[in-house]
């Protein structure tokens, strides 16, 4: 489990904390647009559900695995990340991913059937993972201790805001061409462009990607002192005599005989730490309430409840507009109030949206096999779907990007990052292919687990994670010592 609190202030003279150091907003920013492409990439399927049904005249279960098989490729890419950022950096994980990114616009947007649109999600979902995992980490790793949060949160930001972009795009090509299966410019179909629109932004990212510097905790580790100090210098300000202290802070916590493995997940005992179980559920919790249903499949729910297509896609970016400006509450509360009370806040917001939403289509008439919502049963499930998007947003979607870049120790943060994300895709990948199947057996059901979850999650963060905020990376390590005497905090009671 994480510490409580931290002792900051009295450590500011030496971590050079008296500055915000101007350029790490910056870095932060370019950093977060894997966020974007993130966000971009899990929801470009959304307006493109029906229309690619009806091109390659999917069946259901067909259908499912190819608006899920990029959360596949997501894990694979997440859980790989690490071990690809340990070994040659930070900075190449970004690139690779705009790489993987700009490859799956492409394959995708000319998909001559199903099967290789499925193959380039997949493509597509490897960035996602890769994504996932960096962002979070390198922002960490470069911001000061007192704004780590509001930067933390930038990844959230950038995720929203690549979901609400596409979602608008896809409504704006489906309107521009009368429908997301029409065709549009050079006679491609609407739903082709809504993929290929993809490339630009993996453009920007991959260029913008070569601006910025390496983490200097990954310089430490390869024993590259002086880029590191020319880095922190930039970043931190303060006298030379700070920055040492600090290089040296740093160094000792990140020593090390052996290259970083998997095997540093585990305590001196060989058990799993405490906080990497914490650090997976988090993940996991964060997909289990359900969230990406709204975001993958929000056209084809309402639509099942009569909304047009227009409407449905209208109601779409609605949400994903509330979504970008939940998420700035977030940014602006995160280092004044900490993680775990917005956490507990939004788990219960989440939790009595979701139950209201269940009542709702539970108790709605069912015409032709889907429920039809009557006077103010349509108006009150919309507000509650909102409301629900609005506790998510400003707690459980940026805060958990926040924590599981910060909580782990730096000598296990990047492996035990990419097992946490990994778990967070597997996850979405269940809720994903599992959502459609619940939804013809029954709405009610579908939303009454996600409450379920949401409760849960509220008992969870309770039991199980304290504060971080104002502690420096450095400190994470005496509540977690893997590689060390084991401390009396060092698991969390009960994840043993």
């Amino acid at each position: 489990m994480v510490g409580q609190g931290g002792s900051a202030s009295a450590e500011e003279s030496v971590y050079g904390e008296e500055t915000t150091g101007k350029g790490v907003v910056r870095i932060s920013a370019v950093a977060a647009l894997a966020g974007f492409l993130f966000g971009y990439d899990s929801a470009v399927i959304n307006g493109a559900v029906s229309a690619v049904q009806k091109a390659f005249n999917a069946d259901a279960a067909s259908l499912g695995f190819a608006v899920a098989s990029a959360l596949l490729g997501a894990a694979a890419g997440a859980l790989s990340a690490g071990r690809i950022a340990d070994h040659f950096g930070r900075l190449t994980v970004m690139r690779i991913a705009a790489v993987l990114f700009l490859i799956s616009a492409i394959g995708t947007g000319f998909a001559p059937n199903l099967w290789v649109l499925v193959i380039f999600r997949i493509i597509g979902g490897l960035g996602v993972g890769m994504a996932s995992v960096i962002a979070p980490a390198y922002i960490a790793e470069i911001s000061p201790a007192k704004i780590r949060g509001r930067l933390g949160s930038l990844q959230q930001l950038a995720i929203v805001i690549g979901i609400f972009i596409s979602l608008l795009v896809d409504f704006l090509l489906a309107l521009g061409a009368g429908g997301s299966g029409e065709p549009f410019w050079f006679g491609l179909a609407a739903w082709r462009w809504m993929f290929l629109m993809m490339a630009i932004p993996a453009i920007i990212y991959g260029v913008l990607s070569l601006t910025i510097p390496e983490s200097p905790r990954f310089l430490i580790a390869e024993h590259r002192i002086d880029e590191a100090k020319v880095i922190l210098t930039k970043l931190l300000g303060g006298t030379q005599a700070n920055i040492d202290a600090t290089i040296e802070r740093i160094r000792k916590t990140m020593e090390r005989e052996t290259e970083p493995s998997w095997r540093d997940l585990k305590t001196p005992e060989g058990k799993i730490a405490g906080i990497v179980w914490a650090g997976l559920l988090l993940s996991i919790f964060q997909q289990f309430v359900g969230i990406n249903v709204i975001f993958y499949y929000s056209n084809v729910l309402w639509e099942a409840v009569g909304f047009t297509e227009q409407q449905a896609f209208v109601t779409t970016v609605i949400s994903a507009t509330i979504n970008v400006l939940t998420t700035f509450i977030a940014i602006a509360t995160v280092d004044r109030f900490g993680r775990k009370p917005l956490l507990l806040i939004g788990s219960v917001g989440m939790a009595v949206t979701l139950a209201t939403m269940a009542i709702i289509f539970g108790t709605a008439n069912v015409v032709n096999g889907a429920p039809d919502l009557q006077g103010a049963q349509g108006p009150i499930a919309l507000v509650a779907a909102n409301l629900y998007v609005v506790a998510f947003g400003m707690s459980w979607g940026p805060i958990v990007w926040v924590l599981l870049g910060e909580m782990f120790p730096n000598r296990m943060r990047a492996a035990a990052l990419s097992l946490a994300a990994g778990g967070q895709w597997v996850a979405n990948w269940i809720i994903t292919v599992t959502f459609p199947g619940l939804k013809d057996i029954s709405l009610a059901l579908a939303y009454g687990l996600y409450a379920g979850f949401a409760v849960l999650s509220f008992f969870f963060v309770a039991r199980f994670i304290d504060e971080t905020k104002g502690m420096q990376l450095e400190d994470m390590h005496t509540k977690v010592a893997p590689h060390s005497v084991r401390h009396p905090e060092a698991h969390p009671a009960g994840l043993d």
